[in-house]
């Protein structure tokens, strides 16, 4: 953490224990000693002022439902994948685990808007804008971004784009209301599709 403070030329604003699903695999039986262990570690360095807090990034928070409990420290932020190519499943999991920690939805935020690019197929089969109270002048692209906020409840959403036009049409984005009840019907059947089709 001190080498990062060190190449930034100041404290981090915010370190992520990045997708530890994936590194708990590693740790055998120990899955909630090991979470705990980390989150732990994260919260001491925020107390020793290496960074401004902490948080959870998780791709796939299922695995670690079971987990948290009173004895893993909560983070600053959970970040999980939002939009409209996220499962049911991914979903639910994200819900019950803001619960578990107890966040409130700005301590939530989203990641992989576009399940990874606005130039995929999908886009061009789906239009977003039917989550929308007010298509207006919104775009595909914007419809879904804005609708992402809602699948599941976040305050933020990280992108990554080299083209300040596209951040721009993001941002424009956020003027547009979400049909909250288009949204539960969606995600009702999301629910009706994995329990019909199990993966």
């Amino acid at each position: 953490m001190e080498d990062v403070a060190k190449d930034l030329g100041r404290e981090p604003d915010l370190v992520f224990l990045h997708n530890p699903e994936q590194s708990l695999r590693e740790t055998g039986p120990h899955h909630k000693e090991a979470l705990a262990a980390a989150c732990t570690a994260l919260e001491d360095a925020t107390e020793k002022g290496l960074c401004a807090a902490w948080g959870v990034a998780s791709w796939d928070p299922s695995p670690l439902l079971s987990l948290v409990d009173v004895t893993v420290p909560r983070p600053s932020v959970l970040m999980v994948r939002a939009g409209l190519l996220v499962g049911a499943k991914t979903l639910d999991a994200s819900d019950t685990l803001v619960d578990a920690w107890d966040l409130n939805r700005g301590e939530v935020w989203g990641m992989s808007a576009f399940g990874g690019s606005t130039s995929a197929p999908v886009w061009d089969k789906v239009d977003p804008r039917l989550f929308l109270q007010d298509v207006g002048w919104f775009s595909p692209v914007q419809a879904a971004f804005r609708t992402a906020y809602h699948l599941p409840r976040v305050a933020s959403i990280a992108v990554g784009t080299d083209e300040p036009a596209h951040l721009r049409e993001l941002l424009g984005a956020l003027a547009g209301q979400v049909e909250e009840r288009t949204v539960q019907e969606y995600r009702r059947l999301l629910r009706v599709r994995t329990r019909d089709h199990p993966v």
